[in-house]
């Protein structure tokens, strides 16, 4: 067989395999992350190997300078994913993940959505610092079969890797788990990376039945609510089961890797390579994070890498989930993505630069803010809350003030893992208590999402530039669903 064919057959081989596993233990079990596993279903049957795909880019329409305008329809449509009936997906402009929204630092945007689907939806630009009225909120619903119009300026300095999805109440797993994300990138006039060749990876899942159909989480015996996982479907990169993606031997890459999933952890690692971390949630760090083996990926978090491929011709490396106990589905991990080198000689390396982008304090805190994180679970009943509540949108369970600046305590008093994700403002880690015991962090970070292990302490540095009613949430979507998101009301200085 030529090469290629080789590599096909082997990765189709790995897919068959862990498929096979994950039959032979077809009992549901719950593990550290609290996510319950349902049985793989035979007979959805990937293809594998297959270049890997570039995201399309959505086409702007505006041709004044400085202006950013699109549309946006959510709406079911076919699709040919595994080697069987089509699949009726829900996507943004009929595309899975949907279109890649590249912006600059600056830009007005405007961004007609329509609503095609039977159920409210929204679109909420995560991580974003946007005006409260524009965030996509589930208190700012679009009905079924109607428009709206989201708009707002690009933040100076928000230059990173973002990503959209719907945010409707009660909903938004179904919806994400049915195919509604996209990535966003906001870039900057003087990105030191900007010569580095750039890939953009979106980690996603679909389950798919043997028939083609999505398989949605069920709530077991009407009661479990949150407590199972959206779906225990295949790991995608781009939209595909494992991918391959073909560079020259020695060459240096930036990959912006996205975690889209509803719900569960990766730890991201490299089969014989190490790589830079240059950048998180909210862009570029200070100075790389040289030598790193694997970076653990919350759901809804975002990392930056360079990476040198090995400089030997005609190999093969893979991306891998490494798995994670305290959240992921199995703890087992997959083959996400496989790396090939060509047969082409080998490239010099990109070196990179020492400093990357400054990362300003944010200043003194002036006030404490003590977010609690429990659930009433036992058995299969239960709920999860903050601050000892369930959501209600029509309640303000926080307030802050415009630029005041606040630690938040965020305490795990649950047995599971919680990625906390505060809308409207990026935010730095000081440090983590775990068994009394405070560690401050090792380096600075612009975050929007940071994972909360059970038991521990995370304490963040926030500050809010703008008024309105914003949501804080878990974001294991099940979580968020079945009560874990609070509203803060950020009021005028």
């Amino acid at each position: 067989m030529r090469r290629r064919q080789v590599l096909q057959a082997g990765l189709a081989i790995l897919a068959i395999g862990e498929n096979a596993f994950g039959q032979m233990h077809s009992a549901p079990r719950i593990g550290m992350g609290g996510m319950m596993a349902a049985p793989i279903a035979p007979g959805s049957t990937w293809p594998v190997g297959l270049p890997l795909r570039r995201l399309q880019a959505m086409q702007n329409t505006s041709a004044a300078e400085g202006e950013f305008q699109g549309e946006l329809v959510a709406a079911p449509y076919m699709a040919h994913l595994i080697d069987g009936p089509p699949t009726q997906l829900w996507g943004y402009n009929d595309s899975y993940p949907g279109p890649l929204i590249e912006l600059f630092e600056g830009q007005r945007v405007s961004i007609d959505f329509l609503n095609a689907l039977d159920i409210d939806s929204t679109i909420h630009w995560h991580g974003l610092a946007v005006p409260a009225d524009q965030d996509g909120s589930p208190m700012d619903p679009v009905p079924p079969g109607a428009r709206r119009r989201y708009a707002f300026e690009v933040p100076a300095g928000s230059a990173g890797t973002y990503w959209y999805h719907p945010h409707a109440h009660r909903t938004t797993t179904l919806q994400v788990a049915r195919g509604l994300a996209a990535p966003l990138i906001v870039r900057s006039a003087d990105d030191p990376l900007q010569g580095i060749p750039e890939q953009t990876l979106m980690i996603t899942s679909l389950a798919i039945d043997a028939g083609g159909e999505i398989r949605d989480a069920r709530p077991l015996m009407g009661g479990m609510r949150g407590m199972m996982m959206a779906d225990a479907g295949e790991v995608l990169v781009n939209g595909q089961r494992l991918p391959t993606h073909r560079v020259d031997p020695g060459a240096t890459e930036r990959w912006r890797i996205l975690n889209a999933t509803a719900d569960r952890y990766m730890r991201i690692a490299v089969d014989g390579h190490r790589f830079s971390v240059v950048g998180t949630d909210g862009g570029l760090l200070a100075q790389p994070l040289p030598n790193v083996g694997d970076w653990l990926l919350a759901p809804a978090q975002r990392v930056e890498i360079v990476l040198t491929v090995a400089a030997r011709q005609s190999e093969t490396f893979l991306l891998r989930d490494l798995g994670y106990g305290g959240g992921a589905r199995r703890g087992l991990g997959a083959a996400l993505m496989a790396l090939e080198t060509t047969d082409a000689s080998v490239v010099e390396p990109i070196e990179l630069p020492s400093t990357l982008r400054p990362i300003a304090a944010l200043g003194p805190a002036s006030i404490r803010q003590r977010v609690v994180l429990s659930s009433t679970a036992m058995g299969m009943m239960g709920s999860f809350l903050i601050n000892g509540r369930s959501f209600d949108m029509n309640r303000v369970d926080l307030t802050t003030q415009v630029d005041r600046v606040e630690l938040w305590d965020l305490v795990n008093a649950t047995m599971l893992d919680h990625p906390m994700h505060v809308h409207g403002t990026q935010f730095q880690v000081i440090g983590r208590t775990v068994r009394g015991r405070f560690t401050p962090a090792s380096y600075p970070a612009w975050l929007d999402t940071v994972n909360v292990p059970a038991g521990e302490t995370v304490t963040i540095k926030t500050q809010q530039l703008s008024p309105g009613k914003r949501m804080f949430h878990c974001h294991l979507l099940p979580h968020e669903d079945a009560g874990m998101m609070a509203v803060l009301e950020v009021l005028p200085a």
